[in-house]
């Protein structure tokens, strides 16, 4: 059976909103690392050229860690 997969997301929007998100998804990249978390994946994505997000996928069992250590804006479930 596959593991739940979670979306962790922070919104940058405006005028910098892509280098901000560009910039932010290296410190998630860092954490991950730096805490072991089992990281799925990461990285930008553009909504529209005035909302970018960063992301980071982690498995449920560690979602609730990264939530409150790093407060991200929303999250969602990552359909298999």
């Amino acid at each position: 059976m596959k593991k739940q997969q979670i979306k962790l997301i922070w919104d940058f929007k405006g005028e910098d909103c892509e280098p901000m998100a560009k910039h932010h998804a290296i410190h998630l990249d860092e954490f991950a690392k730096k805490e072991n978390i089992d990281l799925i994946s990461s990285g930008v994505e553009q909504i529209n050229p005035n909302h970018h997000i960063a992301f980071l996928v982690v498995n449920e069992s560690q979602m609730i860690m990264v939530r409150d250590a790093l407060i991200p804006n929303r999250g969602e479930l990552v359909e298999g």
